[in-house]
Parts: C-alpha cells; structure tokens; sequence
C-alpha cells in the first residue's frame, strides 16, 4: 500500500536533433553579397517623418525631371495619358506641319489692346477691325483644321481600333500655343510630308 512506485524514465531525446529545434534558422544561410544588400537597404530607410518626406521629394523631382527631358526627345514613356498613343502623336505631328492663325492669337490680342487704348481715333479703329478680322480667320481656321484633321484620322485610323475621342480639342488647344512653347516639343518641321502608319 505504500509502497515506492517505480516511476517511468523520461523520454531521452537526441541532443542533436534538440539543438536542431532550438537554433536552427529554417532558411538557408544567406551570401555575403546579399547581407551587404540588406544592411545598405535597412541603412537607407527613411526613419523619420522629415527623412520619408524628403526621400518622396526628390523622387516627385526625379519623375519630374523624367517627364520634362522626354517633353523633349519625344520618348512617350514618361508622357502624361492624354499625351500617349499613334493617335496623338499624329494629331501632334499634324498640327506642328501647318502654320495656324491661332498661335498668334496672343500676340494680336495685345497688339489690337494697345491700339484701342491709345486714345487715337485712327489707331482704335483699325485695332477693332484688326481684332474681328482676327476673329473670323480663328473660326475659318478651327472649321478647316476639324475637317481635314478628321478625315485624316479615318483614313489612318479607321481600322485600328484606336479612340479618336477628344482630338478636336486636343489639336485646337495646342494650335492656339506658340510653336516653342508646345510641349510635348514639335517632333517635325512645318510642311514636312507626315508617315502614312502610325503604330
């Protein structure tokens, strides 16, 4: 009844294999190269607010500075959306060959301006007829870039699938802007004979 029970001895483990649970890493051991890598990488982390701010400033800077050299060259990677596409490079190319009245609206507004508010009868009158005489050619000059702009786009573009929503405005806005002010930056010379695909 009271006797010493013989108690059961304890489960022996291999001290290898414990050791194998403890400290082993489940991962291979990575090289130098790559844990020169990663200290760099965790050194370069922004830590603070101030340094995440300014480490997305200059990225904002560098992207900038990206999409202004390509305005440039031409390279429509770092181009804004409504600037991407065959369909509006054409519509820029064929913009850029035509000499329109409406790049210097600008300049004649200004001129007529001066004209009508230097108090000479003679001066204010031809300023006005300048200005609707101006103002007739604008119109005369938006019909027929419409037109012929679009019967371009069908004949080019008919069978491409390509949208050519929104190009009448997007060649009227850029025509009303002086050639060296354009951006993206006139690719061609005026009159130059234009592609006949555009992919």
């Amino acid at each position: 009844m009271f006797r010493r029970t013989k108690s059961e001895p304890a489960p022996t483990t291999d001290p290898a294999e414990e050791q194998g649970k403890t400290t082993g890493k489940g991962r291979p051991t990575p090289t130098r190269k790559e844990a020169e890598a990663a200290a760099k990488a965790r050194a370069k982390a922004p830590r603070s607010r101030k340094e995440r701010a300014a480490v997305q400033r200059k990225q904002r800077m560098e992207s900038s500075q990206k999409i202004r050299e390509a305005m440039k060259t031409g390279d429509e990677r770092y181009y804004m959306p409504r600037d991407k596409g065959p369909v509006r490079r054409f519509v820029r190319d064929f913009v850029d060959t035509r000499f329109s009245f409406l790049e210097i609206v600008i300049p004649v507004m200004l001129v007529t301006l001066v004209m009508q508010y230097s108090g000479i009868p003679a001066l204010m009158n031809a300023g006005s007829f300048t200005l609707v005489g101006m103002f007739f050619l604008i119109i005369l000059d938006i019909f027929f870039l419409r037109f012929r702009l679009g019967r371009e786009l069908k004949r080019r573009f008919a069978d491409s699938g390509e949208s050519t929503r929104g190009t009448t405005w997007y060649a009227v806005s850029r025509s009303m802007q002086l050639r060296f002010m354009r951006l993206p930056k006139p690719q061609v010379r005026i009159g130059q004979a234009l592609a006949e695909r555009y992919r």
